[in-house]
């Protein structure tokens, strides 16, 4: 066996076999788009990959791993704390349990004392930290006042901040940031926040004496979504378009930025919030294939209130990554996927073009004051809440297998209120419909196994706002069909069969149903529409509509017959 060889196929070869696959579809069918506009392929190949790369191929894989900081991955431990004794408290307790960058957001639901800015400075003289605060006139600045003379050299940290903040004392704590977390936040995706960060990144380098000051007190914070492999691509792709930048100012030296990163909470939802858990855990591995060097996890529950349990498990989450994973034994363990490096390509590419842009339109400041950033913003936004909406993109335990006895939590912690969450319209219109306690209903017609299919999907559709449609038994006539939407208390029924079971019965049974039941058809009948509307058919549910418009429309339609 040792002596048998394989021939190697060819690309031609792979693809001459899924065509005959596909049985008729086209090959095109197999690709897909990314929400930058990516062409993905369904399979990359060596060759492939060197005919579109050539010898740049080389030169990013070179340039990824030189720019590769020797620690990777450090856990921030966000602390979340009501009073100053909680939140000393919740520190100490990190800190033991192998939390190793301090980490705050200055928005706290308490005040710095002078006290408590004192032992806090104690903290920062010892261990690394990341600070998120909202200006230069921010009360925990005063920290740094405490720190003693002697100290100020050997403090290390990072301080995310809209603007650049002076600390000219602490040479060693990074002060300006390129923060993409805000775009991301309102729905920005992976190109448009590297082209920022560049484009960031000019803006404040222009603001200092030289390029090497302002690179020793620069760093980029990226938030991390759920798309596995684009977020890798997107922390590789800015290693090389750091290099390119550098490059722009006449440095030649491998200048080594940090990577902050954090998991998205545009991503997370109030439903099923152990999903979060999950969705978590994937943008962290992302983070930790990507390379970035430090990494915060949100706690599960963190769009409301997170518990000593969920804040121990977030924190366990990238102990357990960086521990048991051995992704750290290696340098770049994406540098070889001809799938990621395409992908970092494209993403270098197509982000270097739009920084140009920017830089073209007079900076960000002047790209941000023509509405342009915040239009493209705006398009990608919809661009993802549509895929969700049209369960293109799954959001488990939201617009797929949502659980309607799941109890929505109302309340919403301040500090992400504002963030563009792909699951908050239906966390909306969830809230909405179980207030106005709406009865909907499922008439299925036929037989169990023919109207089973198409009355499971409605119940799906129906259960991610929180509705449990009553359902019938399959009936077989139309009589039957009539009395039980005249005894039902449903204000709002969908008829779920066969083609043929329905097209049989749902004109007769549109000539007589209760005036105040709404009725839809559960599939699409495109040659009877107009006819069954005219009868006073109110539409159709089927695979691929848009659920929160729809469900919204019947929503309002129920309402105007309530009256």
């Amino acid at each position: 066996m040792k002596n048998i060889e394989f021939e190697i196929p060819a690309y031609s070869d792979w693809q001459d076999a899924a065509i005959k696959a596909l049985k008729g579809k086209p090959f095109e069918s197999l690709f897909s788009k990314t929400n930058e506009g990516v062409t993905l392929q369904p399979l990359y190949t060596q060759g492939s990959l060197v005919a579109k790369l050539g010898e740049e191929l080389d030169l990013q894989v070179a340039t990824i791993r030189s720019l590769q900081n020797s620690h990777v991955f450090q856990v921030a431990q966000q602390v979340h704390a009501d009073t100053s004794e909680a939140f000393f408290t919740q520190l100490e307790d990190s800190l033991a349990r192998g939390n190793e960058v301090i980490t705050i957001d200055s928005r706290v639901n308490f005040e710095w004392t002078e006290d408590g800015l004192v032992k806090l400075a104690s903290y920062f003289s010892e261990y690394s930290f990341k600070i998120t605060i909202e200006n230069a006139k921010d009360p925990l600045l005063a920290v740094f006042d405490n720190i003693a003379d002697d100290k100020k050299e050997t403090v290390k940290g990072f301080i995310v901040s809209k603007d650049p903040i002076s600390l000219n004392a602490f040479p060693s704590v990074r002060s300006v940031s390129a923060d993409t977390t805000v775009y991301h936040n309102e729905g920005a995706n992976a190109v448009q926040e590297l082209a920022y960060a560049l484009a960031l990144a000019a803006k404040f380098a222009q603001q200092e004496e030289s390029f090497e000051a302002f690179s020793k007190k620069f760093f980029v914070s990226f938030a991390i979504d759920t798309q596995f492999f684009t977020e890798i691509a997107k922390l590789r792709a800015f290693k090389v378009l750091w290099k390119a930048f550098s490059s722009a100012f006449g440095n030649t030296d491998n200048i080594k930025i940090p990577t902050v990163a954090e998991t998205s909470l545009r991503s997370f939802s109030k439903l099923d919030v152990y999903v979060n858990l999950l969705r978590s855990s994937n943008e962290a591995l992302s983070g930790l294939i990507g390379g970035a060097d430090l990494f915060t996890v949100h706690p599960h529950d963190v769009l409301t209130k997170p518990t000593e349990q969920s804040i121990r498990i977030a924190r366990n989450v990238s102990l357990i990554l960086k521990e048991e994973t051995n992704v750290l034994k290696v340098t770049d363990p994406a540098g070889g996927s001809y799938f990621i490096e395409s992908l970092t390509a494209d993403f270098v590419k197509e982000a270097w073009a739009l920084f140009l842009e920017i830089e073209a339109a007079g900076g960000i400041d002047a790209y941000t004051a023509s509405g342009k950033l915040a239009e493209e913003v705006k398009t990608s936004y919809l661009t993802r809440l549509k895929t969700a909406q049209t369960r293109k993109q799954s959001l488990i335990g939201t617009n797929i297998y949502a659980n309607p006895a799941d109890m929505l939590e109302l309340e919403t912690n301040p500090l992400f209120a504002d963030i563009k969450r792909t699951a908050a319209p239906f966390e909306h219109l969830r809230a909405e419909m179980t207030a106005a306690n709406m009865k909907t209903g499922i008439l299925a017609l036929g037989t169990l196994k023919s109207s089973k299919p198409r009355a499971d999907f409605v119940a799906g559709f129906l259960n991610t706002v929180g509705l449990v449609p009553e359902k019938s038994e399959p009936v077989a006539t139309a009589e039957d069909a009539l009395s039980w939407l005249k005894a039902t208390e449903a204000k709002y029924v969908v008829i779920a069969g066969s083609d043929d079971d329905t097209k049989a019965l749902v004109s007769t049974i549109l000539a007589d149903k209760p005036a105040d039941v709404i009725v839809d058809v559960a599939g699409k009948f495109k040659d009877e529409e107009e006819a069954w509307l005219v009868d006073g058919l109110n539409g159709f549910i089927f695979a691929g509509q848009n659920i929160i418009e729809k469900l919204q429309s019947v929503f309002a339609s129920m309402k105007e017959v309530q009256r």
